[in-house]
């Protein structure tokens, strides 16, 4: 994996800030749990509300996951007057997702002046062994947060 300089020397701090006022991802419960320079993991416990009706994990919770990680590695990149949204999102699945935690990994490929990108990797834990549920591929804007308000 390529070898990313974040501009913000405290980058973490300002992902783990921006994670704490992501009201989404915290209602799914979803926990970062590693943070580098273009890379995020994390998980997510699978209840019964992230399923769909035959008890898969729901494709919307996969692509839910894939953009937060993607553009959560994104943003380790950037300045701390800017953020990133997301431009573009394509998601591929390959398994259903059965099994009771989802794990998940993002990490940029190319960080440009105004554009990022990044992939992702779902994975579930099923009966102890990690199955690829779902693959993506994202591109994110970088905005100055100044013209956000």
């Amino acid at each position: 994996m390529q070898q990313f300089i974040p501009q913000n020397t405290n980058f973490k701090a300002m992902v783990e800030e921006k994670m704490e006022l992501n009201h989404f991802m915290n209602h799914l419960g979803f926990k970062i749990n590693k943070i580098e320079a273009g890379l995020i993991e994390g998980e997510l416990n699978i209840e019964p509300h992230h399923r769909q009706q035959i008890g898969f994990l729901h494709g919307g919770v996969i692509a839910t996951l894939a953009d937060l990680v993607a553009g959560f590695a994104a943003y380790t990149l950037v300045k701390n007057e800017q953020t990133v949204v997301t431009a573009e999102l394509k998601i591929s699945y390959f398994n259903p997702g059965v099994g009771d935690t989802a794990f998940c990994r993002g990490f940029v490929l190319k960080s440009g002046q105004k554009l990022i990108f990044s992939e992702a990797e779902i994975f579930v834990n099923n009966n102890g062994q990690d199955i690829i549920v779902a693959k993506s591929s994202a591109t994110f804007a970088i905005v100055e947060l100044q013209k956000l308000i």
